[in-house]
């Protein structure tokens, strides 16, 4: 078995698109729309990877964390951008476009190098070695 995609609502669709484009150069599919059901997504797919991010919109689709605990459900995923110098890089790059670093880079108690950023609709993204 293995993890084939993880799916993220999203109040703005495009933008979230650019920003995952912009800093993990992700490769963006054709964009899906179903226009009965107000859907409509796109999938992002990392070089040489088969594990994707599905961004997913519908108007419809309301906030729900006022009516969920924050401790439930999908806290973070991890994106590995290959070594340390990298993490760094990102991480300050982030920073300085206005992102929201919630966590430096350092060394975690199970041993990963990491930082944790926060993408444009405040979804935490560790940026792995």
């Amino acid at each position: 078995m293995k993890l084939e995609h993880i799916a993220i609502w999203t109040y703005d669709l495009e933008k979230v698109k650019k920003f995952y484009v912009k800093y993990f150069g992700v490769k963006c599919s054709e964009k899906y729309i179903n226009v009965q059901k107000k859907f409509s997504s796109y999938f992002l797919s990392f070089e040489g990877e088969d594990t994707r991010i599905e961004l997913m919109h519908n108007p419809d689709i309301k906030a729900s964390l006022s009516n969920h605990a924050p401790w439930l459900g999908l806290s973070h995923f991890a994106i590995s951008v290959g070594n340390r110098k990298s993490v760094n890089e990102l991480t300050e790059l982030l920073r300085s476009d206005g992102y929201n670093v919630v966590s430096e880079p350092r060394i975690t108690g199970d041993g990963y190098y990491e930082s944790v950023i926060e993408d444009c609709e405040c979804n935490k993204i560790e940026i792995t070695e």
